[in-house]
């Protein structure tokens, strides 16, 4: 129940921002509006108070990260390699393909699950992942991205450089890994205006994601999305599961690891797909999907990890 109640809310607001374009009652060209404002405002918020406030100590938890990390990347891999390789998609078709299985929403899904399950000890290693996804898939994804457009008009490599340097969620990665490594603290008022503005990235994404969302668009991205789904939601856990079999990791970060893995597709790969253009039908087809069927793969996943989790509390 905890797992569906903070669930379902999420995929009701894709479903409210649907509803709301499909009934005429906001115009779906307002979708625009929302992701320019959560990709430059409210997602740079987010990252910096977000890192920022983590000791530099704490985001260095190798094995943690080599777990859950390794396995995001090797998922990467497995759907950006066959899909690049295929040859009907380009680099940015394909980067999108990857992240959509790969990229996971640690912040707003897996966090407060493991909080509201595990206590504030589960807090720290759900907090070093959204670090990752912040610090290293984000980046990734961007550089990618970038790489296509600059090479579209004939930019330099300066000029590449130039892009994904002043990229709002490299830029905001940046900043708070350099606020953490100093270790002060944010003044009280400075990240009370910072938690204001991140508050507004999820309502605001989410439902841009269902104002955008057509049937037609679902339907047409049907098959891949549910295959996207399965490396996601499946086998995604399944691997980082393994790497912390393998290194050893102990009970409460091998839980915190799979459920982050297991958690849906983040809402931010479809910003990052709808400001560059790129795949967006599939992108929003497979939050939405993933969204939906993580209320059941969840509850599978935390009731196989009852067991090994059961002395953490």
């Amino acid at each position: 129940m905890e797992v569906a109640s903070l669930v379902l809310p999420v995929f009701a607001i894709i479903v409210t921002g649907w509803l709301a374009g499909e009934l005429g009652y906001l115009s779906r060209a307002l979708a625009d509006a929302l992701v320019h404002f959560a990709y430059n405002v409210a997602m740079p918020a987010l990252l910096i108070v977000t890192i920022a406030q983590e000791p530099a100590r704490n985001l260095l938890e190798w094995r943690f990260l080599l777990a859950f990390g390794g396995g995001s990347l090797i998922c990467f891999a497995l759907v950006f390699v066959p899909v690049r390789a295929g040859g009907k998609h380009d680099l940015a078709s394909s980067t999108m393909h990857g992240m959509a299985a790969a990229m996971t929403n640690t912040g707003f899904v897996a966090l407060p699950i493991l909080h509201a399950i595990y206590g504030q000890p589960a807090v720290l290693p759900a907090a070093v992942a959204t670090v990752f996804v912040a610090a290293v898939m984000f980046p990734i994804t961007v550089i990618l991205l970038e790489k296509r457009d600059a090479r579209g008009a004939s930019v330099r490599s300066m000029g590449l450089a130039k892009q994904i340097l002043l990229n709002p969620m490299v830029l905001s990665t940046f900043i708070g890994l350099t606020w953490a490594v100093t270790g002060l603290p944010i003044p009280a008022p400075v990240a009370a205006y910072l938690n204001m503005i991140a508050a507004a990235l999820t309502p605001c994404a989410l439902f841009a994601i269902g104002l955008g969302l057509s049937i037609e668009g679902l339907r047409s991205n049907l098959k891949a999305s549910f295959a996207l789904a399965a490396v996601k939601l499946v086998v995604m856990p399944l691997i980082v599961y393994g790497l912390c079999v393998v290194i050893g990791l102990t009970p409460l970060y091998t839980v915190a690891a799979v459920i982050c893995a297991a958690v849906p597709t983040a809402k931010t790969v479809y910003v990052l797909a709808h400001e560059h253009k790129v795949e967006e039908k599939l992108v929003a087809a497979t939050v939405s999907i993933t969204t939906m069927l993580s209320v059941a793969t969840l509850l599978i996943a935390l009731y196989l990890l009852s067991g090994l989790a059961s002395g953490v509390r």
